[in-house]
């Protein structure tokens, strides 16, 4: 089965071309859903994020508040970089049981992985997908989706990898920097799906 790694920068647009290809009947397991699932209530490793983070990290219902972690590490490096030794090894387990459950058959699976080249798990793919636009797109993107200011949302765009180093190490590319509207996108997709079972074939 072919593993197409999923990347781009916050704000890119890669929940929406995942939607896309899910539409096309193709398994997508999602990283951060594989995050949330890991870190909830009830589960270990959301006790020891508490534990490391703080407990004020912890909402009444004893669920994470994400937005208050991701603000808390994503400034600090040496915080994220600790978060994720903590949590991206749950989320690789998840990920290849994920992977091991999917039908035979399958031609190729979507992970959408948006730390691919952070986190160096090029291994775990056998392609990689960038959905790419401008920095300042992003910036507005998450401005709006997430109600934080510019300074806010530029830190976030930063501390990712750059869009060259993105742009580099692209198989295959969405361009979704223009408002080219859900046909071309619709259009872009269908061929890489053709690509894609053709390859796997």
């Amino acid at each position: 089965m072919l593993r197409v790694g999923l990347t781009g920068g916050i704000g890119s647009g890669k929940s929406t071309v995942a939607r896309r290809f899910a539409e096309l009947g193709i398994p997508v397991i999602d990283t951060d859903q594989l995050a949330r699932d890991v870190l909830a209530p009830g589960q270990p490793l959301l006790e020891a994020v508490f534990r490391l983070f703080g407990s004020d990290l912890r909402r009444e219902d004893g669920s994470l508040d994400r937005a208050a972690l991701r603000s808390r590490v994503f400034g600090d490096p040496a915080l994220r970089a600790r978060l994720e030794s903590v949590v991206h090894p749950a989320i690789d387990r998840a990920m290849a049981d994920r992977i091991a459950a999917l039908p035979e058959g399958t031609p190729y699976a979507v992970l959408v992985i948006p730390l691919l080249l952070e986190a160096d798990w090029r291994d775990r793919v056998d392609r990689i997908l960038v959905v790419d636009c401008p920095e300042p797109v992003q910036v507005q993107r998450v401005m709006a989706r997430d109600g934080m200011d510019a300074e806010a949302a530029w830190t976030m765009v930063r501390s990712q990898a750059s869009r060259a180093a993105r742009l580099e190490a692209a198989d295959d590319l969405i361009d979704n920097g223009a408002p080219s509207g859900p046909e071309s996108l619709g259009r872009r997709v269908r061929a890489l799906d053709r690509l894609y079972r053709d390859t796997a074939a």
